[in-house]
């Protein structure tokens, strides 16, 4: 069997396909992975994917693509690394990283970056693919990795990853170059990256498309030209296209006819008044509009002119199309100016040729070199394009550039009429003639675009003796053909005759070159018109070139010629790079011809135009030294003179580019092998003269000059010596060492500011370093460097700062830095002394930092980490004792100064840019100190106080160095490595910290300094290594490790030895310490953790507690992780602290140890439940939408803050926080409920308040009123206008105590609008909700607890249970309201569980009075309420399926809360959870007294509004009477009334007769509402209202009831406000769950949750209410004989209600979740038989709105029961169509309470109300569920009261003592209305309010017979004899004084 081998070349592939590893020990790939090879054998790699290193296994080698790889570290940890070009490794892995982001932003919906980083990719590959070829030439291969690199850069910044360092498109390693060179390589793309460099030279592409005009017809011309409108001259020769008769190019094929290029654009002439113009001429007759006829002859005629501004090109980076509008000339004479006109917008002699006629152009400005546009566009120059010239030279004329140009213009004509009545049509032909007479074929042309003709035809302008054509041509002839060669105009009159001839009248001409060489001078030129005959040949020009040509050189006496009227006028302008018009310029050249005139051509030759030198600059060149090898003696001084001009003539920048040209002819050319003695001899001369000169003009351009004269003195020498054999060599050397003393002389003079010696100095030292490299080429490297350091230090020292020449010495400095010599390791140790010397002098008084920092980066980009040899050892040496200390000082100052404020992308000030490298430069300089560097800087540092200063110097720069603002925020490669740096330097330093600063010399500023730049350094966000990608994390780990963790061990290793002084860092460095616990890095923590322990451990020492190290511990975490720092592992392992608390060594401190132990545990047990809490506030808060969870959590935080911490400030701090959350919401009533916590803890008072949060500075009453407004305006805004009435009191009586009238004033004014609005405008009543939170993943604060929550406006249970899921979206809905077992809380799930709940008031006082609003009311049923309620049903015993109400309770669950709602949150906590049954028997007696409530409100309110009242009614009527006619109080008596029911509950006879006696009441309300009911219901429900008289009284005859009894009909006296009311005995609550608690029946308008909840929507409720009082049960069975059965309802039912009617929650909201779904929705009920119909088949009621609006039409509608005897016919609800009758109206109150039912109570001062009972949500409208009836009694009622005895009417006195009312508040806990800090003021007695009594006189209709007063049997004081029920104990509650406590 063969063995794995390791291997030794395949080390690195790439998976061609993928496998997946099906084999044992198999490593799965997929396609593209690359993977190191470790071992091979037979066919199979083993080895492992280096995206995860540490998963190894095999693999077939047939599966992978062999790479070549370079192996680092050879071995078990080798390291192999591709050898494929780095643009390639770096393409790879970057868009291997890109890859995953791209998906990321899918998922973030960031479509615009996903698709265009899509594209960047595919072309990145694309180039790849390109790259890997490897067929590309050098110069596309470079621009292809430029584009690569560009689109790489581009992708990292737009997806924030670092910036690449790169060198020649190649990344870099940091470990290879110096740090300064890797800052200036950073620098260099930031800068890239953020400002590009703008284009110096532009081009303008111009296409032409069409011209569009109604007038074509013939061919047309059409000239481009780039014009000057502000020196009104054209910039650039034409461009012309021929268009045919339709508008477009001629040959549309060849689209490189059709464009253009006009290159070589200057940024000036992107100017607003710079214009492209275009010229058409149209190609045909004279006439635009003449007939054809016999006249073929075709002629150049204007046509129009078009222009725009190049300024409108600047903005668009693409090709954009124009429509150049084309304009015509009024008068042709004015056509030579159109476009002047145009420009200059002179109307009145031009107009548009045509409304729809335009140019079509295409236009694009180009910017760069013309190279790079070649690179850019190769499409349009492989097609040929026209390029189109600038006239003239480029801003920057190149050499070698050929060009010979010449332009003509043809101006104008003075022309005489030539006996002809009329002006002439003149025509111009242009040809050139060579000196033979020959025409020149192609010579001529009218513009790029076309080739050259042999003549050119001027436009013809008709009938004008004085044409102005402005046409310009170019002749681009040869430089061989302009000598002899002429121009010839021949001048033509263009008959318009039928034959159309051209009849030639004369001519005139111009040579092109004059007899001494020079070409025609440019200019304008009046040129002869010679007249000819028609017939006169041409042909011999040699004839008429004798003839005088232009008059301005006629000869004086040549007056015919002169006087001549007819003249020829053209502009010429020569463009030539070898054709001259300087005749001084050729008096030079030809000095052997001429040597009389040497001495004048020498001193003439400054005067030249710099453009003609560089024309002949090699032959000027030659001239000179010529001229001095012949005559040195005689014209040394010129020559030299002359060269020193030409040298500084290439200092221009037009003419820069010719230095190559000249250091060309140095090498290649100069032969002056004697120069080098007359120039050095010359050159001395002037350098001596310079201290005595007064002039030194001349001088300094000799200096200026230096560079090239030592060039030629050199090569000269050089020539000579190879000429020679090297002869006087020491002649030589001494000549150069006497010119250099004549230097050193010359700048050792001390210069004073503004001395022209002080200027000379500083030209000699600007020019000096371009000397170093020609002397080596002759001298030794030492002895170069000798002149060089003796020449600098020769300076003078004593110069001022502001000297001019300060700076130019650092440039000097600078310049020799960078130079060849300084590189060389030989000179450089020669050097640097002088270097030094200067910087430090330069540093020390903080001048010219960037200079400084300029040579300080050069310095040390030469000394590499891996030279660190001897020599370098010592520089470096040298270099730490001259600069260390005063780098730090620079830095430290620099970095101190005032930061720049303004826009961030502005550039840096200079101070800041040199930051940057003064720092670079301090962590090159520490990145080569080795442990001899750090030990000789600190054996120099002689005394303490100096090693003192240095380490806090040098701590503060590395804290400065580490701060996020230092670099850029892409930059960690750069942060890496001074973190490096830096981490490095500190484990030096630590040894001298423990050496010189413990024990007795403990310098607490020191290690304060240290420990606190450790901190920061862990702390930083580049070494988070969690917060990157696994690559990145990878290539960190490899090259330095986790510096966290280094810097970590070296923490503790330093707090170790402190000893004692440990108690100096406590409580100071608890924050910074755990803040470095914080660090999510396991190492890190555990060590770090013990620290604590051992701070804990010494301030127990010291002070036997640990308030400070809490208090510091605390405020600290909290800062920290509301920052988003720390995490659960962090909070299990501060825990862990807990077990380092162990036994103290001595037995002897047992009691101080068990003491210290229990401390430290609470405290860590104290801030690990801080610590949960501020975990879960974080989590909460990252979320961007205000949501319960951050509101629950943040008051949680509060609370936790204010009663285990008593942290006021904190707690301040997140009342504020709470109250922003609340406002973000809208909660507005919970903000001010918040905001109140922060008043409530100021005073009255004048004390004065700090600054704090968002308040100034202030009193404490100036605070407190700011609150009081801001709570009261939200309260306003909650529509909990009562509250703020409440604070508007308090405010009124500070106004008014300070007599502050005006505020007094607005303060009652307000409270006066908050009182309107309270009976004005409508409230909504929410819904209560209670969820439970189980299982272990849900937050702290939440985790198994149960709370209840106050719903949003119209949100119920369905939208509830939404929401909640919504919040947590991974939390299950629990399906029942059982209360979970462990296995839910404990489960590492998230369970919900929501249901319905109903409130219960405590403001019963207020409810139950009569005359009291419903808007006032509807307050106090939903606010400040404590306990809710649930109703759950269940069978108790054997369940009797023919009756199921004997044996159906009900289990009513009531929840306490721990603070009233609305308060500080919408939900709070379940504080206690109280169970009760109630029986049978009180559920029928609940469900009567609502039915009955219900119908009395009803009646009232048809009573009051009549014509809008009446559906409810007949709808309630056909339901009650429906039910009742087929037997559904039959079930009651059956169950009830019965002899056994009465033998087996002897305790309940009481219940029975009060049963009975609701029975007598539901049948005469019955009639009472159908007599009623005759006279107001509509005409088309009569048939309706018959069949309900009908029903009832079959009703009454089936339940024996032939007429009431006369207690019945005891008082005949009518209600006084509409229906009846009774005063009763108080009787013990028979069935409320506060058991013996004496408890008034309630109003109608009892409680809020009357007509909103309902717990359970079961309808299996047994709400039978009987019909049928016969007081004999025994007749009970033959007369109710229907067999309900019982039937359950669902969570889910849902109904609506009418809109008259008010409505409660949906069924659903109260829905039981214990039942089953068997009836989901109670109109599945109406289908079934009255055996299967469910109970909440009783009573139906209209269905409900979507929310109750409180100040509604309806009355308190409660809902009714559900009996079980329902018909279904009553479903239909007939009255939904009812038409209203509108009968004379009765007074009413005109309030818009929310219902008009008048209270069926006594006023509120009688002793108890006695009316029908509405404290159930049995009275909502909805076809709720039996059970809910019962279910959603808040407190069961009592019976009543005690009544006058039989047969006496009810008394109606509004009188009664106020002790019983306030007793029954007392007992309610309950304040009066809006007094809820008075409670001393005495109760006014309140009157029954006129509105809501109707007075006989206001009722026109005749009203049905009174509805007498209840039966008024008497009731037991006791009647709740149930043992089974507990008494309820209410829970205290003492009277709230703070709107906040209520």
């Amino acid at each position: 069997m063969n063995m794995w081998m390791p291997t030794e070349l395949e080390k690195y592939g790439v998976a061609l396909a993928s496998f997946r590893g099906t084999v044992p020990h198999g490593l799965p790939l997929e396609i593209g992975d690359t993977v190191q090879i470790l071992e091979r054998c037979e066919g199979w790699y083993r080895g492992f994917v280096l995206k995860n290193p540490n998963v190894k296994g095999i693999f077939p080698a047939c599966y992978i693509h062999l790479k070549n790889a370079h192996i680092k570290n050879k071995g078990q940890f080798e390291t192999v690394i591709p050898t494929e070009d780095s643009v390639i490794t770096e393409m790879t892995s970057t868009l291997r990283e890109w890859g995953a982001m791209w998906k990321q932003l899918y998922v973030k919906n960031e479509g615009d970056l996903f698709h265009r980083l899509w594209h960047v990719m595919n072309e990145v590959l694309d180039l790849r693919r390109q790259v890997l070829v490897g067929h590309l030439t050098q110069d596309r291969m470079r621009d292809v990795k430029q584009h690569i690199t560009a689109r790489l850069d581009w992708g990292n910044e737009q997806l924030g990853l670092d910036l690449v360092p790169r060198k020649e498109f190649a990344m870099v390693d940091p470990d290879e170059i110096s740090v300064t060179e890797l800052y200036s390589l950073m620098e260099h793309r930031h800068r890239k990256k953020d400002a590009p460099a703008p284009a110096s030279t532009h081009h303008l592409f111009a296409q032409v498309k069409s011209l569009m005009s109604s007038n074509l017809g013939e061919d047309l011309d059409v000239f481009f030209t780039i014009y000057d409108g502000r020196e009104n001259r054209p910039l650039s020769e034409r461009f012309f296209v021929r268009l045919n008769k339709q508008g477009v190019p001629k040959s549309p094929e060849k689209t490189e006819k059709q464009c253009t290029l006009f290159v070589d654009l200057g940024s000036s002439d992107l100017r607003k008044d710079v214009y492209i113009v275009v010229h058409i001429i149209r190609i045909g007759r004279m006439g635009a509009g003449e007939k054809k006829n016999a006249n073929s002859t075709q002629y150049r005629r204007p046509f129009g002119c078009a222009l725009v501004s190049v300024a409108d090109l600047l903005t668009a980076d693409h090709k954009d199309d124009h429509l150049l509008k084309v304009y015509t000339c009024n008068t042709e004479s004015e056509w030579y100016q159109i476009h002047e006109n145009i420009i200059r917008k002179v109307n009145s002699r031009y107009n548009l040729s045509g409304s729809n006629a335009g140019l079509a152009v295409s236009l694009q400005l180009l910017h760069g070199d013309i190279e790079q546009i070649r690179r850019e566009y190769m499409a349009l120059f492989t097609r040929g394009i026209a390029i189109t010239k600038k006239l003239g030279f480029s801003d920057i004329i190149m050499p070698g550039e050929m060009r010979n140009d010449l332009y003509v213009t043809l101006e104008r004509g003075e022309f005489e009429k030539g006996g002809k009545s009329v002006a002439r049509n003149v025509e111009v032909t242009v040809c050139v003639l060579d000196a033979d007479g020959l025409v020149l074929k192609g010579s001529v042309w009218a513009g790029s675009g076309e080739s050259g003709a042999d003549e050119y035809h001027s436009i013809v302008l008709y009938h004008n003796n004085s044409p102005r054509w402005a046409e310009q041509i170019k002749l681009p002839l040869p430089v061989d053909k302009f000598r002899g060669s002429h121009m010839r105009f021949e001048f033509r009159h263009c008959s318009t005759k039928d034959k159309g001839e051209k009849k030639l009248f004369g001519f005139s001409f111009v040579p092109l070159m004059q007899e001494d060489g020079r070409t025609l001078p440019d200019g304008t030129h009046e040129l002869i018109v010679h007249k000819c005959e028609e017939n006169t040949s041409l042909q011999d020009c040699a004839r008429y070139l004798k003839l005088p040509f232009s008059k301005g050189n006629l000869p004086g006496n040549n007056q015919a010629a002169k006087g001549s009227k007819e003249s020829f006028w053209i502009t010429s302008f020569l463009c030539s790079t070898k054709l001259t018009q300087n005749g001084d310029m050729l008096d030079l050249l030809k000095w052997r011809a001429h040597p009389e005139k040497i001495s004048d051509s020498l001193s003439k030759l400054k005067e030249i135009d710099g453009s003609e030198i560089v024309k002949f600059l090699q032959d000027t060149l030659d001239t000179l030294f010529g001229i001095l090898d012949e005559s040195s003696q005689r014209y040394g001084l010129k020559v030299f003179d002359c060269l020193v001009h030409i040298i500084n003539l290439l200092q221009d920048s037009k003419f820069q580019h010719f230095k190559p040209v000249m250091d060309t002819y140095i090498e290649s050319h100069f032969a002056g092998a004697l120069s080098y003695r007359d120039l050095i001899k010359v050159l001395k001369w002037y350098v001596d003269r310079i201290v005595d000169a007064e002039h030194q003009d001349h001088i300094q351009q000799v200096l200026k000059a230096s560079e090239y004269i030592f060039k030629y003195i050199i090569q000269s020498r050089r020539l000579y010596a190879l000429a020679t054999g090297g002869q006087n060599e020491d002649e030589f050397r001494c000549c150069v060492r006497e010119l250099f003393m004549s230097l050193r002389f010359f700048l050792s003079q001390e210069s004073r500011v503004g001395s022209p010696i002080a200027q000379t100095q500083v030209v000699f030292l600007r020019t000096f370093p371009s000397v170093y490299s020609e002397l080596l080429k002759i001298f030794a490297v030492r002895e170069v460097a000798s002149f060089v350091r003796e020449t600098l230090g020769s300076l003078s020292a004593a110069a001022r700062a502001d000297c001019p020449l300060e700076p130019v010495k650092l440039q000097c400095i600078a310049r020799t830095v960078e130079s060849p010599l300084y590189t060389n390791p030989e000179s450089r140790c020669i050097l640097l002394p002088v270097v030094l010397h200067l910087l430090q002098a330069h540093l020390q008084e903080q001048r010219d930092l960037v200079m400084c920092s300029r040579i300080l980066s050069s310095m040390f980009s030469l000394i590499k980490k891996e030279e660190v040899g001897s020599p370098v050892s010592e520089e470096v040496d040298v270099i730490v004792r001259s600069l260390l200390g005063v780098l730090l000082r620079t830095i430290l100052e620099i970095t101190n100064r005032p930061q720049p404020t303004g826009n961030g992308n502005a550039p840096r000030l200079q101070f800041q840019d040199v930051t940057g490298e003064f720092v670079a430069c301090l962590l090159a300089l520490l990145r080569q100190m080795t442990e001899k560097h750090y030990q000789q800087l600190l054996d120099s540092l002689s005394n303490k106080e100096d090693l003192r200063d240095f380490l806090l110097q040098i701590f503060t720069v590395f804290r400065i160095l580490i701060r996020p603002e230092m670099f850029p925020k892409d930059w960690t490669v750069m942060r890496l490595v001074t973190n490096n740096v830096i981490i490095t330097t500190v484990l030096y330093l630590s040894d001298a910290l423990r050496k010189n600063f413990l024990n007795e010399k403990f310098d607490y500023k020191v290690w304060d300094s240290y420990f606190y730049l450790s901190v920061i350094f862990i702390n930083q966000p580049c070494l988070q290594l969690e917060m990157f990608s696994p690559s990145k994390r990878k290539k960190i780990l490899e090259k330095y490790g986790d510096m966290r963790v280094m810097m970590g061990c070296e923490i503790f290793s330093m707090w170790q030895n402190l000893g004692e002084h440990k108690l100096n860092f406590i409580p100071a460095m608890i924050g910074p310490f755990l803040e470095v616990t914080l660090v999510p890095q396991p190492d890190l923590r555990n060590v770090m953790i013990p620290i604590f322990h051992d701070m804990m451990d010494w301030e127990h020492r010291r002070s036997g507690n640990f308030k400070q190290v809490e208090a510091k511990l605390i405020d600290k975490l909290d800062s920290l992780m509301s920052e988003g720092k720390g995490d659960e592992t962090y909070r299990e392992l501060f825990n862990s602290i807990i077990p380092l608390f162990g036994p103290y060594p001595s037995l002897l401190k047992k009691i101080e140890r068990e003491t210290w132990r229990e401390s430290g545990v609470s405290l860590i047990a104290t801030v690990t439940r801080l610590m949960e809490r501020l975990l879960d506030y974080r989590d909460c808060m990252k979320a961007v939408e205000v949501d319960g969870k951050k509101i629950g959590c943040t008051v949680s935080l509060l609370n936790f803050y204010k009663t285990e911490l008593n942290k006021e400030e904190m707690y301040i701090r997140y009342i504020h926080k709470l109250y922003d959350l609340h406002l973000k919401a809208q909660n507005y009533t919970e903000a001010a409920y918040t905001l109140l916590l922060y008043d409530e803890l100021l005073e009255w008072s004048d004390r004065p308040l700090r600054e704090f949060l968002n308040y100034p500075m202030q009193t404490e009453w100036q605070r407190k009123e700011y609150l009081h407004l801001t709570i009261v305006q939200n309260f306003d805004r909650g529509k909990c206008w009562e509250n703020g009435i409440i604070l508007c009191r308090e405010l009124a009586d500070q106004y008014e105590a300070y007599y502050d009238y005006r505020n007094l004033s607005k303060m009652r004014m307000m409270e006066a609008s908050l009182y309107d609005k309270i009976m004005d405008q409508q409230r909504l009543e929410p819904e209560f909700f209670r969820v439970g939170f189980y299982g272990k993943k849900f937050p702290f604060f939440l985790r198994n607890k149960e709370f209840v929550c106050r719903g949003h406006d119209y949100e119920r249970l369905e939208a509830f249970q939404q929401r909640m899921l919504n919040e947590f979206p991974h939390a299950i809905a629990m399906q029942h309201v059982n209360l979970p077992d462990d296995t839910i809380t404990q489960a590492e799930a998230q369970y919900l569980q929501i249901y319905a709940v109903t409130p219960i008031p405590e403001a019963q006082d207020v409810l139950q009075r009569d005359g009291v609003p419903d808007s006032i009311k509807s307050f106090y049923k939903v606010n400040h309420i404590w306990r809710f309620r649930y109703d759950r049903p269940f069978h108790k015993g054997t369940k009797d399926k023919e009756n199921e109400f004997k044996s159906l309770w009900v289990e009513r669950t009531t929840l306490t809360l721990v603070q009233s709602l609305p308060g500080i949150s919408r939900w709070f906590e379940v504080e206690k959870r109280e169970l009760m049954e109630v029986s049978p028997l009180e559920n029928a007696i609940e469900v009567l007294e609502n039915k009955n409530l219900q119908l009395r409100g009803l009646i009232a309110q048809c009573q009051a509004r009549h014509p809008h009242s009446v559906s409810p009614l007949t709808m309630c009527l056909n339901g009650v009477i429906d039910a009742a006619v087929n037997g559904g109080l039959a079930r009651y008596q059956e169950a009830f009334f019965g002899k056994d029911y009465a033998a087996s509950h002897p305790e309940d006879g009481e219940k029975i007769g009060r049963l009975r006696e609701l029975m007598f009441e539901q049948a005469h309300i019955l009639e009472y509402g159908l007599a009623l009911h005759e006279k107001v219901v509509p005409q088309d429900m009569r048939p309706l209202h018959k069949k309900l008289v009908d029903q009832f009284h079959l009703m009454k005859s089936s339940l024996g009831i032939q007429e009431l009894p006369a207690y019945v009909h005891a008082s005949p006296v009518p209600f006084t406000n509409g229906s009846p009311r009774i005063c009763r005995n108080s009787l013990s609550n028979v069935i409320s769950p506060d058991g013996g608690r004496i408890v008034a029946r309630r109003s109608p308008l009892s409680y809020p949750a009357g007509n909103r909840y309902s717990s359970s929507s079961l309808s299996s409720q047994a709400s039978n209410e009987v019909s049928n009082i016969t007081g004999q049960s025994e007749s009970s069975d033959e007369v109710f004989n229907m067999q309900p059965s019982p039937s359950t309802s669902s969570l889910s039912s849902n109904h609506s209600a009418s809109p008259n009617v008010t409505s409660s929650a949906p069924s659903s909201a109260r829905g039981s979740p214990l039942l089953s779904d068997k009836h989901k929705h109670s109109r599945e009920n109406s289908c079934l038989s009255p055996r299967d119909r469910p109970c909440s088949a009783i009573y139906p009621n209209p269905p409900e709105p979507p929310q109750r609006i409180l100040p509604h039409l309806m009355g308190e509608s409660s809902l009714p029961r559900s009996e079980p005897n329902l018909s279904a016919p009553d479903r239909g609800s007939p009255a939904r169509n009812l038409r209203s009758l509108s009968p004379v109206p009765i007074p009413i109150a005109r309030s818009p309470q929310k219902n008009c039912v008048p209270p069926l109570t006594p006023s509120p001062t009688e002793c108890q109300p006695g009316g029908l009972v509405s404290n159930s949500p049995a009275l909502s409208g909805s076809y709720s569920s039996g059970i809910s009836s019962l279910s959603r009694c808040s407190v069961s009622d009592a019976s009543g009261l005690e009544a006058p005895p039989a047969g006496e009417p009810a008394p109606l006195t509004s009188s009664v003592s106020s002790g019983s009312d306030e007793l029954l508040r007392r007992e309610n806990k309950t304040p009066p209305p809006y007094s809820v800090y008075e409670r001393t003021n005495a109760r006014r007695p309140v009157p029954l309010p006129h509105s809501l009594s109707i007075p006989p006189s206001a009722a026109p209709l005749s009203l049905p017979p009174a509805l007498p007063p209840k039966p008024h049997q008497l009731r037991p004081a006791k009647l709740d004899s149930d043992p089974r029920r507990a008494d309820h104990v209410p829970r205290p509650r003492p009277l709230p004084r703070k709107v906040s406590q209520l």
